[in-house]
């Protein structure tokens, strides 16, 4: 993706992903779907960590924007850098080279009830909070019952909807009791994040702002200052270090993030020493800017580290709220305008691939063919149960992303276009199409300048067209508000997938979450058609009908022309100084930012960068 995107989808990834549906496979404490577990249950480490790497050292790294928050579960406010990563653990935790393998955590043992309407947790009786009280079944119900209601971020209760209650069986064993049979409810739940119930007290969530909330992970909140940096150190007696699932992590002392509110100042700061590693994500200043006397001698490190993630989708959303949107013409009229071949060749230096599926980059992607055998079945079956809302062209064309490849290219689309333009009885007044009383004008807002050189071209040729396009570059408050709110025309989005998608699919594109604040149905979609085909998503028997389910959504998201599609990357970029070990092995299916916090160390414990906080 080209620079960092949708701010909402920090907290969305930090409690889905890698999800696979399969039937189960459960071997002692460690459980899989659809495979045998990659790991035995004596294994000693992960493949992708080195166990003998050194501990000391502090890692500084940058953050963008400001923060107001240490509790990265509310809704208002931006919180800290860090905090869900290196603060909260979960029950199970995730292998990152593996579709979905959970293995033991703060639980050392799940079941699974025989009728799949409950999920029992053992919890280790050696877990500990950073304070040295032990972690038990009650801090897990509260956890809980905390994110599920008003109190926190909507997303929880969308996302655990399924879910009825949490019930405590002893000290260290609790239930999940579900509404229904739901085939990944008990995955999901095991990624709940835990904090303390007796720390909390008689406080509401809400209240809990600028103190930390106590936690059993890694490291502890050392100091910070708003909106200049966050210092976490790591817990000399943090109770897990000897456990298979973390040996070979946390490897430094100090973990800093330090706040600018530019890329061209951080770029600097990072070529002075002032910070050590930066991902990259804009594609410009990796292949002109990233250069210079350190990078030549090698001081200085320039690296991209292959993944397998699963894409999504980034691209302009449409606010359907909008009017002048909710016409389909007028949203392929603009799709039309845009010309990506020329962006990646001008902008991105060729590094891109187009985006041309709401699950880019996995077999999840809607094949390039015409619907046949039992996605043909599913579909037809829609089509009678939706007929006002199917498009026919569905079961007749393969959807694809709209191209400037061939001679005149841009002109030919300009001039669809505007026949589309007029078939739906938009004129030209005054220099702006009109219709009703209404022009043909939007805002973009974003949080990010690189997007700048990209609008501009677009907004060029829409203005061929007779339609205005502006934008606008917010302070990042301002602009998580108004995204929080739909307050806004179009954005910059990305909407993440797991390897296995499921009940997140509420929160973005359901009925139930148009009109929730906080959700991340940015678009504000409102269809039955997709709301069924989201519910058929969930409740997949197998990953083979989860696979065609999710083609179906794919072909029905991409004919509705919600978004105009961007690009991806399969590789992580990153420059950090020459000053780190890493394992030998990278993760299939990984975050960098977090794969470094976990697993790199300091070559030189000694070393030490002058920090300026």
């Amino acid at each position: 993706m080209d620079d960092k995107l949708n701010m909402k989808q920090l907290v969305i990834f930090s409690i889905l992903w890698l999800f696979q549906i399969a039937p189960l496979v459960q071997a002692d404490s460690t459980i899989a779907l659809g495979y045998s577990p990659k790991y035995a249950a004596n294994f000693k480490h992960f493949d992708y960590v080195d166990p003998k790497a050194p501990k000391g050292g502090e890692l500084i790294l940058p953050a963008f924007g400001n923060f107001e928050s240490l509790n990265p579960f509310l809704l208002k406010g931006i919180s800290a850098s860090g905090l869900t990563d290196l603060l909260f653990q979960p029950l199970m935790i995730k292998s990152q080279d593996e579709p979905f393998s959970l293995y033991p955590l703060l639980a050392k043992d799940i079941e699974l009830a025989e009728d799949k309407l409950s999920v029992t947790f053992e919890l280790n009786p050696k877990a500990r909070f950073s304070d040295g009280s032990a972690v038990t079944a009650a801090d897990v119900k509260f956890s809980f019952d905390t994110l599920k209601s008003e109190q926190a971020h909507p997303q929880y209760r969308l996302y655990w909807g399924d879910i009825r209650d949490a019930e405590l069986i002893d000290k260290y064993t609790i239930r999940f009791n579900f509404v229904k049979e739901n085939p990944e409810l008990h995955l999901i739940i095991a990624d709940l994040p835990i904090f303390s119930k007796i720390a909390v007290g008689d406080k509401k969530l809400t209240d809990i702002v600028t103190e930390p909330l106590l936690a059993s992970g890694a490291y502890t909140i050392e100091s910070y200052k708003v909106g200049n940096y966050i210092t976490y150190q790591r817990n000399p007696d943090y109770w897990a270090q000897d456990l298979a699932t973390q040996r070979g992590m946390h490897n430094f002392d100090k973990i800093t993030f330090k706040y600018y509110q530019d890329e061209d100042v951080a770029l600097e700061a990072l070529k002075a020493g002032e910070f050590e590693i930066m991902v990259v994500y804009n594609s410009k200043k990796w292949a002109r800017d990233y250069e210079g006397a350190k990078f030549d001698t090698g001081e200085i490190q320039k690296v991209q580290l292959p993944h397998q993630n699963n894409a999504g989708m980034q691209g302009f959303a449409f606010n359907l709220r909008r009017p002048i949107f909710q016409d389909i013409r007028v949203r392929k009229a603009i799709n039309l305008a845009f010309d990506f071949a020329w962006s990646n060749k001008n902008l991105f230096y060729d590094q891109y691939v187009r985006c041309d599926s709401y699950f880019s980059n996995s077999e999840l992607a809607a094949s390039k063919i015409i619907p046949e055998g039992e996605e043909l079945a599913l579909l037809t079956d829609l089509q009678t149960r939706f007929p006002d809302e199917f498009p026919t062209e569905i079961l007749t064309t393969v959807w694809q992303p709209v191209n400037t490849l061939s001679e005149n290219g841009l002109r030919t689309n300009l001039r669809s276009a505007k026949r589309l333009l007029t078939e739906a009885g938009w004129a030209l007044k005054e220099g702006v199409l009109q219709k009703d009383g209404l022009k043909l004008e939007f805002e973009l807002i974003t949080w990010q300048k690189g997007f700048e050189r990209i609008l501009a071209p677009f907004a060029h040729n829409l203005e061929k067209l007779g339609i205005k396009l502006s934008y606008r570059v917010i302070d990042t408050a301002l602009y998580q508000k108004r995204e929080e709110t739909f307050d806004f025309d179009m954005v910059v989005t990305v909407f993440g997938q797991s390897q296995s998608p499921g009940n997140e699919l509420m929160g973005m594109w359901h009925s139930l979450s148009a009109e929730q604040n906080g959700s991340n149905n940015l678009l504000g979609l409102k269809s039955p058609l997709i709301d069924a085909l989201i519910e058929k998503v969930i409740y997949a028997k197998n990953r083979n009908d989860l696979v065609i389910t999710t083609h179906a959504l794919d072909r029905v998201m991409l004919h509705g022309e919600y978004v105009v599609p961007n690009w991806y990357i399969n590789t992580h970029r990153i420059a950090y100084w020459d000053k780190f070990g890493k394992p030998t092995q990278e993760p299939l299916y990984y975050r960098a930012e977090p794969w470094i916090m976990e697993t790199w160390w300091k070559n030189d414990n000694n070393f030490s960068i002058k920090q300026s906080h």
